[in-house]
């Protein structure tokens, strides 16, 4: 019936579970959460249990948009259906449980860590979440079973949260993950900077104001300046909460020290802290368009050669023809390398 509707082989459970570490952020964003779980053909016929792969979201990204159709395209769970049913009569992938996870906050997401300025997601996702998919499904509970994946700050997450918690995840996939901030984000800050100080009196606060009294993403700048200020939030909040952001509000002058918070989270820089873990990964996944609109080709490259230095080199790497946009199609890709290499 595509291109309105489309009947499933599998089947996804869809619940919301109530965080223990999300319970009082500063935000004052919910604590309860949507989560869906993708059960691949045969789960309810058999007594197996099965290898999971956690998916997470870009910048602004919500759960539901994963159901989003396209011209032309089939949505995203429908391509995980269409991956483990083994439609068109290409080879299903290997079953394997596929876990969406919920991480928006009033700023348009999380980048997936633990912040005074947002709140404890990373504990969220490793704590909460996977903690309530091993009780409620069928899983294989160990780290060797258990890989992650997603695009932009999906993929940033994905690169970041093995390398923090190797206990927990043994293999990760990332699309255009966010990598070698030179490239990634200054690139943007002279946008920033004159949009707050056209429009804004040189405040974000007078931004936020503006922004939350009419339809928001309805002004040209409205990406660039959500964007700087939660990314900034999650990465340089003082532990009060207070926001700082990595230049002068004026200027666009670099203020080193908080720059240099920034940098820590870059995953290129963050291999060498992290070897033993990135070493020990069962699998890698990277890519990222040739023409990605956040150089993030050029930080997926930076990335895998990083890898490299510490021994890590059975990476599976490819820059395809494409920009930051409409590369949903990648997932299952990548969902089909974890779901082949992980232990069953």
């Amino acid at each position: 019936m595509r291109p309105w509707t489309s009947d499933l082989v599998g089947r996804f459970d869809e619940v919301t579970i109530d965080s223990q570490a999300l319970r009082g952020n500063p935000l004052g964003d919910p604590a309860q959460r949507p989560l869906w779980v993708y059960l691949p053909p045969g789960y309810d016929d058999s007594g197996d249990r099965y290898p999971v792969i956690y998916l997470i979201q870009g910048y602004t990204g919500t759960l539901a948009m994963w159901g989003n159709r396209t011209a032309f395209r089939p949505t995203v769970r429908e391509r995980i259906d269409d991956l483990f049913a083994g439609a068109g009569g290409v080879q299903p992938a290997p079953p394997a449980l596929v876990v969406g996870v919920d991480a928006w906050t009033a700023y348009g997401g999380s980048q997936f860590v633990d912040s005074p300025g947002t709140g404890n997601y990373h504990t969220y996702l490793c704590e909460d979440v996977v903690q309530y998919v091993d009780a409620h499904w069928r899983t294989i509970p160990e780290r060797d079973s258990r890989a992650i994946t997603g695009k932009s700050s999906g993929g940033f997450g994905a690169m970041i949260t093995p390398m923090l918690r190797p206990d927990l995840f043994g293999a990760f996939a990332s699309h255009a993950g966010d990598t070698l901030y030179e490239h990634c984000y200054l690139h943007e800050i002279g946008n920033v900077v004159r949009a707050l100080r056209d429009s804004y009196g040189g405040s974000f606060d007078a931004f936020w104001r503006d922004f939350r009294s009419r339809v928001p993403m309805t002004k040209e700048t409205d990406a660039d300046l959500v964007m700087f200020y939660g990314v900034a939030a999650c990465f340089s909040a003082d532990p009060d909460g207070t926001v700082r952001m990595p230049f002068d509000l004026e200027t666009g002058a670099i203020i080193p020290a908080v720059w240099q918070r920034w940098l820590d989270w870059d995953p290129v820089r963050m291999v060498p802290n992290y070897a033993d873990a990135l070493r020990s990964q069962r699998a890698i996944w990277v890519d990222a368009g040739l023409r990605d609109d956040f150089y993030l080709d050029l930080g997926a490259q930076a990335f895998v050669a990083e890898l490299a230095k510490i021994g890590v080199t059975d990476v599976t790497f490819e820059l395809f023809e494409g920009t930051h946009a409409a590369i949903e199609y990648r997932y299952p890709l990548a969902m089909r390398f974890l779901a082949e290499r992980l232990a069953r």
